[in-house]
């Protein structure tokens, strides 16, 4: 297992971060998965055991119980792995229930700790933006909670890039704790990350950490042009995160990742997880899977190198169109790009 360092923070992650938003099934999240404690403990144990150093849940999922199942299964154990958890989004029906007010943040916080069964946190990520509550407020409440131990650093999620370079300038600006990480959506199924968010990771040195690098299945292989979705998958059908704005284009990408595959003699999604492993700027990829057989085969991605030619033609089939000012900075400022810029318009050179 590689390790690498997250941001300009002192701490070195794996490349290969284990996703539980499977666990526990409770409501609109059993669509996704519903892995009790047994299960879950069984996958946990297979991560550490490959050397995964880094556990990702959030207060939301299953509304608490995958934060309880994670607690349960790593009790005794804290001290081989970090926990990351989030808040930010609605715990209940009350009007101050949701959001990143000073209330909510640190109430969510010592909940989570309590269903965690720890004393602290060691990422605690703000899950999504929210525009209603002063920065200022929010992340003051970060710095007590940071102060108090019981949050050790703090990342953003699901960030604008002017959301993400106001909180990192409002930080600055009063001394309180600067993102070290962001966590976003980013696969060969959509890779708008690279317009605002990866340039901004590397011109301000945050880590990249990636949920649903296989777009919720979709890159598996298993989803072919003119097939019939297997059973029991729920993508295409009734679950619309990520969204697939253009079917087209995601088969063309099926299709290169499962070529691709045959001649490594892997499977099409560790093909697809080891190139966002070197993309510019990415630290770690969230991975979660139903099964325990699923999980194997995403932790033989970080053993998995892909050539040159390889990556030129995923490149190709995926890459996004250049969206203004890009394209307009390619024709006229080619002569002084940095290399922020170059993690975007470098291919359109």
């Amino acid at each position: 297992m590689e390790y690498r360092q997250l941001g300009r923070s002192g701490l070195k992650v794996s490349v290969l971060t284990m996703g539980t938003m499977t666990f526990g099934g409770r409501g609109n999240f059993s669509k996704v998965g519903t892995t009790g404690v047994e299960d879950a403990r069984r996958q946990v144990d297979r991560c550490l055991d490959a050397g995964v150093n880094l556990v990702d849940t959030a207060n939301v999922y299953s509304g608490g119980v995958s934060e309880e199942i994670v607690g349960q299964v790593l009790a005794g154990r804290w001290d081989r792995t970090l926990i990351a958890t989030k808040a930010r989004m609605p715990m209940g029906d009350g009007p101050n229930d949701a959001g990143l007010s000073r209330h909510h943040l640190v109430r969510e916080c010592e909940a989570s700790l309590r269903r965690l069964g720890t004393d602290h946190i060691d990422l605690y990520q703000l899950h999504e933006w929210d525009g209603l509550t002063p920065l200022e407020e929010t992340l003051s409440a970060l710095d007590d909670l940071v102060r108090a131990g019981k949050v050790r650093y703090v990342g953003a999620s699901n960030y604008s890039g002017w959301h993400l370079m106001k909180a990192l300038a409002t930080a600055e600006k009063h001394g309180f704790p600067r993102f070290v990480s962001q966590q976003v959506y980013y696969s060969l199924q959509a890779r708008e990350a690279e317009y605002e968010l990866v340039p901004i990771s590397l011109d301000q040195g945050l880590g990249i950490l990636v949920w649903s690098p296989l777009a919720g299945g979709l890159l598996s292989g298993k989803y072919r042009r003119g097939q019939e979705a297997p059973e029991g998958s729920r993508h295409l059908t009734d679950w619309n995160e990520p969204p697939v704005r253009d079917e087209d284009k995601l088969y063309d990408t099926i299709e290169e990742l499962v070529s691709i595959a045959g001649a490594h003699e892997v499977s099409p999604a560790q093909v697809a997880l080891a190139y966002l492993l070197g993309r510019p700027g990415v630290t770690s990829l969230v991975v979660g899977a139903r099964t325990e057989e699923q999980l194997a085969d995403n932790l033989g991605a970080a053993g998995l190198r892909l050539s040159e030619e390889d990556r030129k033609r995923l490149d190709a089939v995926s890459a996004p169109p250049l969206l203004y000012p890009y394209w307009h900075q390619a024709r006229t400022a080619s002569d002084r790009l940095g290399p922020a810029d170059l993690s975007l318009l470098g291919p359109h050179l």
